[in-house]
């Protein structure tokens, strides 16, 4: 670093100088990647100044987890991101150590607030202190508070850590700003706690929001907590995570949606319901936010910890977002579909009603690494059908499969023929049962990201591909009998 640069005018170069060696067709075409560097959670997702902002946990200097910043991108639509220069850097004694995740939040005055965790670097006792830290900018420029870290350890209630207290989502409801923060509590329980603050730089605890009561995981990471369809919701990502035999929950990181009723005046949660978020090979560390039209808008690290130290790439990026994603709740559960501003992106449509499929075919126009595409499975015109599959981003040896068994109303996601020399996890078994007489698949592809919503999207699955771009064929097999199928593809471009 030159002399008398601050370490974020050091970052902003760097990412300034490489970034302009990275052709656009390093690039992926509508996920975003991080500028240069290494990209893991996202952060400070929000509507600010007629566009979506969208922070991410940032090493500029690696393509491996190091030091974190926060990287910067804006959209107007969801789809087509515009770099913004890096908007954080450690380099105050709050968060020496890192920039940790966080969120943000538009203020009366018109400027925009990021609330983060500082990290603060190891004592004697070699552990990092972790505590909730404000700047405050124009949305390209930030000024860090000179009384940071402003939610503090002393805060906290008995028995909460100091060392695993992060990730604050904050919020603005009835002239309060509140955030819930993530915490490991001394008998090891992942907790959720309330904070609430005035002016969001003066802060007070409130309460404990939810723990895991020894079941999800241990540390519960990256919190989001919103009302939607008359219930609340709690997001959050536990580690430490066992699998359990309905297949809801894999084993290692997951992602995990708590729905029950929430009583503002006692600030108590009652949960009723919880289910995985995204079932599948990569995703995690979900954030939300609200549109301007008010659909609570959703977007993930696409990445798995298991596999973020192993990128046979060899690109100057690594790290990638989920596809923006709309939530609902029906019928009990979080639902989630690709935004509707995808649409926007069709090209050269292909419609196929009551394909006959058996012995494995490729059907005409029907192929590709860009594009959405819907697969119904008519069940009551395919009486004999046990197993229906779905290959994709394939060529005459490597494969990615979707396997559905249609009488015990499961599929598996498989992309361990994909291309992949690793010893990682690569099949995901999920329920996946008809819904009135049809078993519908939605399969969106960006190069080397997939991303399958099953029935309207009860079910998300998000994957990361190793198989070669030139691999874009797609067939359709059935066991049994034959499986009768309305296909219905469009190019995205």
């Amino acid at each position: 670093m030159p002399r008398n640069m601050s370490k974020l005018e050091a970052a902003r170069k760097f990412e300034r100088e490489e970034a302009a060696k990275i052709p656009a067709s390093e690039r992926l075409n509508f996920h975003l990647t991080p500028l240069v560097g290494w990209m893991n959670d996202p952060n400070g997702f929000c509507y600010y100044n007629g566009q979506y902002h969208l922070f991410y946990q940032y090493h500029p200097y690696n393509t491996v987890w190091g030091p974190m910043h926060w990287g910067h991108a804006v959209t107007d639509d969801l789809l087509h991101w515009e770099y913004q220069p890096c908007a954080l850097a450690p380099d105050i004694a709050a968060d020496a150590a890192g920039c940790f995740s966080g969120s943000a939040v538009p203020l009366p005055d018109g400027r925009l607030l990021l609330l983060y965790t500082g990290v603060q670097p190891a004592t004697t006792d070699h552990k990092e202190r972790q505590a909730q830290c404000v700047a405050v900018g124009d949305g390209r420029d930030f000024v860090k508070d000179q009384a940071n870290p402003v939610i503090t350890a002393d805060m906290l209630p008995e028995g909460y850590s100091e060392v695993d207290f992060r990730d604050p989502k904050i919020w603005y409801e009835d002239g309060v700003y509140y955030c819930v923060v993530s915490n490991r509590h001394q008998t090891e329980q992942g907790t959720i706690l309330l904070f609430r603050s005035a002016d969001a730089h003066s802060w007070q605890f409130v309460s404990v929001i939810d723990c895991n009561h020894d079941e999800y995981g241990k540390m519960w990471e990256c919190p989001d907590f919103f009302a939607l369809d008359g219930v609340q919701v709690l997001l959050v990502s536990p580690q430490e995570m066992r699998a359990t035999e309905d297949s809801e929950f894999h084993a290692g990181e997951g992602t995990v949606a708590l729905l029950g009723y929430y009583d503002p005046a006692t600030h108590a949660f009652a949960r009723h319901k919880v289910q995985a978020i995204d079932y599948g090979l990569d995703f995690y560390a979900p954030q939300t936010t609200l549109s301007p039209d008010g659909r609570r808008i959703m977007v993930a690290w696409m990445q798995s910890w298991a596999t973020a130290n192993h990128d046979p790439s060899h690109r100057p990026w690594f790290g990638r977002m989920t596809l923006p994603r709309e939530l609902s709740v029906k019928d009990g559960r979080l639902y989630q579909q690709p935004v509707r501003e995808l649409q926007s992106l069709w090209r050269d449509t292909a419609i196929l009603r009551n394909v006959k499929v058996k012995e494995p075919v490729a059907l005409p126009g029907i192929e590709g690494r860009s594009l959405d595409l819907t697969v119904v499975l008519d069940v009551a015109a395919s009486p004999d059908c046990r197993r229906f599959t779905l290959r994709f981003a394939a060529d005459n040896v490597l494969y990615n499969e979707i396997r559905c068994d249609v009488d015990r109303g499961e599929l598996a996601f498989d992309r361990s023929h994909g291309g992949s020399r690793r010893d990682v996890p690569h099949t995901r078994h999920i329920k996946a049962a008809p819904k009135d007489g049809k078993l519908t698949l939605r399969l969106v592809l960006d190069k080397d990201c997939a991303e399958l919503f099953v029935n309207d999207g009860e079910r998300a699955l998000s994957a990361i591909l190793d198989t070669p771009l030139p691999a874009g064929r797609i067939s359709f097999a059935a066991d049994g009998g034959p499986a009768c199928l309305d296909v219905i593809q469009h190019h995205l471009g």
